[in-house]
């Protein structure tokens, strides 16, 4: 099977699968160093399909490279049976990134010590460089958490706000798309955003030509594209949900879109933890108030 390399960070080389990657159920190696027996099986007989020849000879895998399509979900759910039911109650995984979280320090070394203890039995290994141990501010998934809030990360939102304004449909799709990982922070997000959302490409061939299209903004997208990078340099903060005290949830809709935010009532007030919105179809904005909200 022909492949390409492809030079990662780091130094390392990566091989590309993109031909092999169409409907295969497969694992992918990531951080850990070593799997179960069980999961070794699986591995060798997945890399019988992605040996690759040299004038040297014939070479296998003895791990699963980067690159295949299905190994990141798959891996998800080994990591899933790990963690088992401490999954949510003290720790969350998402692929090979985990995060434990405590009240207080003995608890938490608690919990390490137990998720350790899992990772161990399953003979996973952590690679030591990349771990953060008793932090009271952590980065995770592109989100900044310090007690009990949660803010988007503001590199991500630099990276957003020094966007310079597009030239053409594709440009102006990429940065509503990536604009929108942020919209639980946003007020009205759907109804803010719809004049960009004209640009999004709706088959493999209008995509095609959106890369190649230049274009100038309409002056509705142009608005909204100035707006939106007006509204992520503002202070985007929301509490982290706590069980122990009453939410509250409030909807509005008017004719473009609707909108809703999930309140936590604490002593001190009532205090965001999500916003959410929809921009309505043609047949939508012909029900009543009382349906749309």
């Amino acid at each position: 099977m022909p492949t390409t390399t492809l030079h990662g960070k780091q130094h390392q080389c990566r091989e590309c699968y993109r031909n092999f990657n169409t409907g295969n159920e497969l694992f992918k190696h990531l951080r850990n160093k070593c799997y179960s027996e069980e999961i070794r099986q699986q591995i060798n007989k997945l890399t019988e399909h992605i040996t690759f020849s040299t004038q040297d000879g014939h070479f296998q895998f003895k791990v699963l490279p980067h690159g295949l399509t299905n190994g990141p979900p798959t891996f998800q759910r080994i990591v899933n049976q790990i963690l088992g039911p401490n999954r949510c109650k003290h720790v969350l995984a998402y692929i090979d990134d985990i995060i434990i979280y405590s009240q207080n320090f003995n608890e938490h070394l608690k919990h390490i010590e137990e998720v350790c203890s899992l990772l161990h039995e399953a003979n996973f290994k952590l690679n030591v460089d990349k771990c953060e141990v008793s932090r009271t501010e952590i980065l995770f998934l592109g989100h900044l958490i310090k007690a009990g809030t949660i803010k988007p990360d503001p590199n991500n939102i630099r990276g957003l706000t020094d966007t310079q304004e597009p030239t053409s449909a594709e440009e102006a799709f990429r940065f509503v798309k990536a604009a929108e990982y942020y919209r639980k922070f946003i007020p009205k997000f759907s109804i803010i955003a719809a004049p960009l959302h004209q640009y999004s490409p709706e088959t493999l061939q209008q995509q095609k030509i959106n890369k190649k299209l230049k274009f100038e903004l309409s002056v509705e997208a142009r608005t909204a594209f100035h707006q939106l990078k007006k509204t992520l340099t503002t202070d985007l903060i929301l509490d982290l949900p706590d069980d122990t005290l009453p939410f509250k949830l409030q909807t509005d809709a008017s004719v473009d879109g609707i909108g809703a935010v999930l309140l936590q009532i604490t002593p001190n007030g009532d205090r965001p933890l999500a916003y959410m919105s929809k921009k309505l179809t043609k047949t939508q904005t012909n029900w009543p108030t009382i349906e749309q909200e």
